[in-house]
């Protein structure tokens, strides 16, 4: 079976190097990362912390201490405390579609400007929230915060950097993500310990300052070329900025392929509708199979509920929290590893790979709990620490796979004319799938117990056929040229064609 593959060749690549104004820009837009990734992180753990649970939600408190009173696995189940997490997602799915409209009329930077605003407000409530009604309206903040982020950074990302180095500087983005959530952690470990059992207020408002800097990013920062050619038809300014992200001046192949770009997308009135044609069916495909296999990985299982998951197999609170911190350490890790690697090798390796490995783990998991955590009791030390490191070998391999990639492909698949529906798409079903899992994981561990971990899975190993067979590889190959890797799919042909232009790029079948 043949799968198209970009090669790298001097036909498929732009002029221009990695400047300082796209690393710089890169790096500050990848300040939504930490954001998100400081939200996934904080929730688990202040959930986890006594004076929390016993001022917002004080049943959950009593369960937890009545010891063999009730299951293990039940101990934590509760809507409203799930509500707390999950709401976060529920306002980020709604937001993400009214940012569809916001990127594609006002461009990425104002996205990124009402992200960070949102967020600040959010904190806000958050740290001073002295009843369940406050804590859940900053959530909500957040979310709209998150929702506008997720919606319009990956695509800034994608389109400031060169084709060669798209992967990698993306990848920012998720790393993003993985510092914020071990931040997160190390942060609820410290405040934890402080007395007067206000130390979980800390942890909420931080939030604040990853959110700062992409404020002043969205302020300072240049928009893309492609959304200053979208919005303003402004081809002096694009071209004045395309000339510096890539610091040459000839940019003239890079900036023909952007009008061509827009004055397609110009004839789009509605990229929701026109998403649904044949002729985007994978795009559409991708756009909602990518983010419900993500979540689908389990990983937010992980980072939602790490510290009460290690709290349910016998660690005491601290060292919950401490356990939270050291397989974020691992995510992390690996991340950059995937961030050196994806333009090299490639998505589809390591999608495979990382598959693989979080399939493997988790049914070594599953295994363990079913043999030796019963309804009541613990696990010895010994294998609890066992679980422990099979935990950090799962998050390492969503960290070289479907961590990064989750949001680098969506990112650079998708034409101009229907880019930013496309992402929105993508974010909506990602929230969704957050809300969904973070609003049902304590009631599934409550019935599923173990088998939970089998449940995963299972869809681990379908989402790695799915990559194996349907996915091309896109590294190396310019955004704006990527539509022409579904022609030569096996598959996705019969939906776009087959006919390609053979100056563009080279394809290896």
């Amino acid at each position: 079976m043949a799968f198209a593959e970009g090669i790298p060749g001097e036909r498929g690549q732009y002029n221009g190097k990695v400047t300082l104004l796209v690393v710089l820009s890169c790096v500050v837009a990848a300040s939504g990362g930490l954001i998100f990734g400081y939200d996934l992180g904080v929730s688990g753990g202040v959930t986890s912390m006594d004076p929390f649970l016993k001022k917002f939600f004080p049943n959950v408190y009593r369960r937890m201490k009545e010891g063999t009173k009730i299951s293990n696995y039940c101990k934590f189940d509760s809507q409203l405390l799930t509500l707390f997490t999950s709401s976060l997602y529920l306002s980020g799915l709604v937001s993400s579609l009214f940012a569809s409209t916001v990127t594609r009329v006002f461009g990425r930077k104002a996205s990124m400007l009402v992200a960070g605003v949102a967020v600040l407000i959010g904190s806000a409530l958050g740290g001073a929230a002295s009843n369940l009604y406050m804590l859940v309206f900053g959530r909500l903040f957040l979310g709209i915060g998150l929702g506008f982020g997720n919606q319009s950074i990956p695509l800034y990302i994608s389109e400031m950097a060169l084709p060669k180095h798209r992967g990698a500087m993306n990848i920012i983005f998720d790393t993003g993500v993985g510092i914020g959530v071990l931040i997160a952690n190390i942060i609820n470990f410290c405040t934890e310990k402080i007395d007067g059992g206000w130390g979980w207020r800390i942890s909420l408002s931080m939030a604040a300052v990853p959110a700062s800097i992409l404020t002043i990013g969205g302020i300072i920062l240049p928009d893309t070329p492609n959304s200053l050619i979208q919005k303003d038809n402004n081809l002096e300014k694009a071209k004045r900025v395309l000339q510096r992200i890539r610091g040459t001046n000839d940019v003239q192949q890079e900036l023909d392929d952007l009008l061509k770009a827009s004055s397609i997308s110009k004839t789009t009135e509605d990229p929701f509708k026109k998403i649904l044609q044949r002729k985007y069916r994978p795009q559409l495909v991708m756009a909602a199979a990518i983010p419900f296999f993500a979540q689908m990985t389990g990983i937010n299982v992980i980072t939602f509920y790490a510290p009460i998951l290690f709290r349910t197999i016998g660690l005491r609170e601290s060292s919950s929290l401490l356990s939270a911190v050291v397989i974020r350490c691992f995510n992390v890790g690996c991340t950059f590893i995937s961030m050196f690697v994806v333009d090299k090798q490639g998505r589809r390796v390591l999608f495979m790979l990382g598959g693989i490995q979080m399939l493997a783990t988790q049914v070594t998991i599953g295994g363990f709990m079913t043999a030796l955590l019963g309804d009541h009791g613990g696990l010895s030390k010994a294998t609890a620490y066992v679980v422990l490191v099979l935990i950090c070998i799962y998050i390492s391999g969503f960290g070289l796979s479907w961590g990064p990639l989750g949001w680098l492909v969506p990112s650079e698949i998708y034409p101009l004319e229907i880019r930013s529906a496309g992402q929105s798409i993508t974010v909506a079903v990602s929230f969704f799938f957050c809300f969904l899992i973070g609003q049902t994981f304590l009631a599934m561990l409550c019935h599923m117990k173990a088998g939970i971990f089998f449940f995963f899975g299972g869809w681990v190993a379908l989402m790695t056929l799915f990559i194996y067979f349907f996915l091309p590889e896109t590294k190396n190959v310019p955004i704006e040229k990527v539509e022409q890797l579904w022609k030569e799919h096996w598959f996705w042909k019969r939906f776009v064609g087959d006919e390609v232009d053979d100056n563009i790029y080279k394809l290896d079948k």
